[in-house]
């Protein structure tokens, strides 16, 4: 096929979907989170949002589109969330192939508004280029004084090297009060690659959803046990990164967290951490994830007279 005589750069879109929440009954050391209706109205939201990783789902047949099943291998959705949702509102994914680059794709949702839900790159590796939040980072400016993180150093591990694994029927523990077979009731995308079927899967076993692998390696962050003080917090920054995919149901995996940033805007103050999943065999490394986690300053009892007195 020839060259095309044209500038327009084309777009790729999903069809416009409402994803479901479930984490209304989320529960992190007895406190309510950011998904409770009552607790999201404190800070500032129409109602309790959806976890920022459900928008996941949706690009992953755009990457398929893209990159055949090494999506699935090798894909990495690396995202800046920029408007949270409430329970159904409707969006929609799209992506804008880069000129040139038949690895890279940079991408985005919307809602039917208009207003950005987040940006993001698509890309499949071992060459990633950079990424939506090697930007971000790469621009970040040092905290001056951090409250409610301030016990937290750059560098500090977390406590313990944690083992996890999903089954379809497993209980994710009370940060994610839902099962695998519950999420695919109701993902908003189905592949035939994530049910038990096994012959489905072109690696003959079924994997964990792109969504999930949130899932997966959040439901036992608490064991890293990194000094933070009680406040109301939300995803802000999410990067998947896969090394050695899929991940897959049933199998074991080990997770070591290292925060690698801190930073704080106006309203917030930012926790990034990246965790390092490896197959719990063998060892090694199948897949890597960034998160910043901000937590509202707001929701803080005396934040700026502890600020002031630092």
């Amino acid at each position: 096929m020839s060259e095309s005589p044209f500038d327009t750069r084309l777009q790729l879109t999903g069809p416009w979907r409402s994803p479901a929440q479930m984490l209304a009954e989320q529960d992190i050391g007895g406190r309510t989170s950011i998904h409770d209706d009552a607790t999201a109205r404190k800070v500032g939201f129409q109602g309790g949002t959806i976890e920022g990783p459900t928008h996941f789902s949706q690009f992953v047949p755009l990457g398929h589109s893209l990159f055949g099943d090494a999506w699935f291998e090798r894909g990495c959705l690396s995202a800046h969330y920029q408007n949270a949702c409430i329970e159904g509102e409707g969006v929609q994914a799209w992506v804008e192939p880069l000129a040139g680059d038949a690895s890279r794709t940079r991408g985005g949702m919307v809602k039917r508004d208009g207003s950005p839900v987040l940006s993001a790159t698509l890309s499949v590796g071992p060459d990633h280029g950079e990424t939506e939040l090697d930007a971000l980072l790469a621009r970040l400016r040092p905290a001056e004084k951090l409250v409610i993180l301030q016990d937290l150093r750059i560098g500090m591990k977390g406590a313990e090297l944690e083992r996890v694994k999903m089954d379809f029927d497993q209980p994710m523990g009370p940060l994610y009060p839902f099962t695998l077979a519950q999420k695919l009731a109701v993902i908003t995308e189905p592949c035939s690659y994530y049910g038990p079927q096994t012959g489905d899967s072109p690696w003959g076993r079924p994997i964990v959803p792109l969504e999930m692998i949130s899932v997966l390696t959040q439901s036992t962050s608490p064991r890293a046990k990194f000094p933070v003080r009680p406040a109301v917090g939300l995803f802000v920054n999410q990067e998947i990164r896969l090394e050695r995919g899929p991940l897959f149901v049933g199998d074991e995996y080990l997770i070591e967290r290292e925060i690698v940033a801190l930073s704080e805007s106006r309203r917030a103050e930012s926790l990034w951490i990246r965790s390092t999943v490896r197959d719990a065999g063998s060892e090694e490394v199948v897949a890597t994830t960034l998160l910043n986690s901000a937590v509202m300053k707001a929701s803080y009892p005396d934040y700026e007279e502890e600020r002031a007195a630092l």
